[in-house]
């Protein structure tokens, strides 16, 4: 297959259409094709993939289409804009390192850390940081405090970078033309991943401004920013935002939103345009951007195209590692049945992050009734929507289905709070429906009523808890066990109410990964089958 079957976009041809993923205005054509074009552009091929979360199953024709873009052009960078990290049993056998062989086969350039990356953290971050024959770029992330990372974090921008070494920036010479390449992490990871609190994230915009600045202090006129803030994401940080208010970049590599751009979005927003592009998720796709420079730097013509790894055979060394060294022991996992679903368990995103579930109901059931064993005082668990990842089928219930439900592996958690504490949880788990959001709680132990007409804040109208076989209204200055798991319980998804709880001294770890919870449960149930139903624990009364 010859992936160049596609036409440079001289700047603002296609514009318009790319455009539409963003409000920006783009001024017609005709305005801009009188700008005299260069005797000689510089032509670079930018490859990237972002949100892969140890899907490895493709990889082999990853590195087939890499070997072969390689091939057809001069000039290439090969980066990856985060998120490596969880998601797939290669993940939770091999923490990352069998990704991070495959990485290393395929020859990357720069990475740049997506949350997922914190999921099980520092220690195991820092593994991969050791192994990788490449360098990581993070101008807003500060390991200086970390003792697991600290080490391997230069916090400077390098020209000579070394592989396994963690930089605000880099400069890669292609072909005798000094390209800068500085890497930007989202902000949200403290909520909604588990970086510690020695690791700092400051200022993205500010960061990007100090990386552009000094790299144009050394005469660097090709500016890359390799991103995991989103394409548009509403938690504070996105790559529109960045084009807008950032002067300088020239192209962003980002992910984080999962997005599949099938034409790079284009932004005009100051002296020079910026050209964003992102590749889906899970290595379905091998982003490429071909980009032409004129002398001074600014991007004069592109052409941004995905390649679907269905089209592209496996690269024989790679089948053979993946093979012979990883497959087996994750094909020995997928294959363990721990029990019977005798209907479908819904764990669909749109549903889960919105309103109650039966596998919500199912998950929170077995985390109760752990938790009990534990504390027998525990009446209430939660489980955040953004935990569950995936739907069960009917049928048998294998292992492998479970961990891609729960790929997090977080531990189980019990929290000692006010009912005035559990309010303000459930306003915030409600307060952006209708729209999805994986702070979005699921219950067991108690049922609660809201309705989303009302402001944020002000909608749960009613709460009751299940004590000695009925239910009775919360009370407010009654403590209360609850179990959830340990990113809630540390106020992930920005439960600040829990995060309080937690740095109090509030909050036991016994420790039990939320898989196995689930697993227990399931295997305790008659015949190991279970049939849970939606049963009005959650209701939303501006739909009922």
């Amino acid at each position: 297959m010859n992936y160049r079957n596609k036409f440079y976009r001289k700047l603002f041809s296609v514009a318009a259409s790319a455009v539409l993923l963003t409000s920006i205005a783009v001024p017609a054509a005709s305005a801009h094709m009188k700008e005299k074009k260069p005797d000689k552009p510089y032509e670079l091929t930018l490859m990237h993939t972002n949100d892969t979360h140890s899907h490895l199953d493709s990889v082999a024709k990853r590195i087939t289409a890499i070997k072969q873009v390689r091939e057809e052009n001069a000039n290439t960078l090969l980066l990856d804009a985060g998120d490596v990290f969880s998601g797939t049993l290669y993940f939770n056998e091999f923490l990352g390192l069998a990704d991070l062989e495959f990485m290393n086969l395929a020859g990357y350039d720069a990475m740049a850390f997506g949350n997922h990356e914190f999921d099980k953290g520092t220690a195991t971050l820092a593994d991969f940081v050791k192994g990788a024959e490449f360098p990581f770029v993070s101008a807003n992330v500060n390991f200086k405090n970390d003792k697991n990372i600290k080490k391997y974090a230069k916090n400077k921008i390098s020209t000579n970078p070394k592989d396994g070494g963690i930089y605000k920036g880099i400069v890669k010479e292609i072909n005798g033309e000094k390209v800068g390449i500085f890497g930007l992490t989202t902000a949200e990871t403290v909520d909604i991943s588990s970086p510690g609190e020695n690791v700092e994230f400051t200022d993205y915009i500010n960061e990007a401004k100090a990386a552009v600045e000094a790299f144009e202090k050394q005469g660097i006129n090709k500016i890359i920013a390799l991103t995991h803030i989103g394409l548009n994401d509403g938690g504070g940080d996105n790559d529109l935002m960045l084009a807008e208010e950032v002067e300088g970049i020239d192209v962003i590599v980002g992910g984080h939103t999962h997005v599949k751009l099938t034409e790079p979005v284009f932004v005009e927003a100051g002296k020079e345009p910026t050209v964003i592009v992102q590749a889906n998720e899970y290595g379905e796709f091998l982003g490429t951007l071909d980009v032409k420079f004129n002398k001074n730097g600014r991007v004069i013509e592109y052409a941004g195209q995905l390649l679907d790894m269905d089209d592209y055979q496996e690269d024989p060394e790679a089948a053979q590692i993946l093979n012979k060294k990883y497959k087996p022991a994750v094909e020995a996992m997928k294959n363990t049945i721990i029990g019977n679903a005798a209907v479908n368990l819904n764990g669909e995103r749109a549903y889960v992050r919105t309103g109650e579930t039966n596998l919500g109901n199912l998950i929170t059931d077995g985390m109760l009734a752990k938790a009990k064993t534990i504390n027998p005082n525990t009446v209430i668990a939660l489980q955040n929507g953004g935990g569950i990842r995936e739907s069960i089928d009917t049928g048998d219930i294998t292992l492998a289905e479970v961990m891609t439900v729960m790929p997090f592996g977080n531990s189980l958690a019990i929290m000692q709070l006010t009912g005035t504490e559990i309010k303000e949880a459930l306003e915030h788990s409600v307060k952006d429906v209708p729209t999805a959001s994986g702070a979005f709680l699921h219950v067991a132990g108690m049922k609660f009523t809201y309705d989303s007409s009302l402001p944020a804040g002000q909608r749960v109208q009613s709460i009751e808890v299940k004590e000695n076989g009925g239910y009775v209204n919360l009370a407010p200055d009654k403590t209360y066990a609850v179990a959830t798991n340990i990113f809630t319980a540390k106020g992930g998804d920005g439960y600040d109410v829990f995060a309080k709880a937690y740095s109090e001294g509030r909050v036991s770890e016994p420790g039990y990964m939320d898989w196995e919870v689930f697993t227990e449960y399931v295997s305790q149930q008659e015949n190991q089958t279970v049939s849970p139903v939606v049963e009005g624990r959650i209701i939303n009364q501006a739909t009922n």
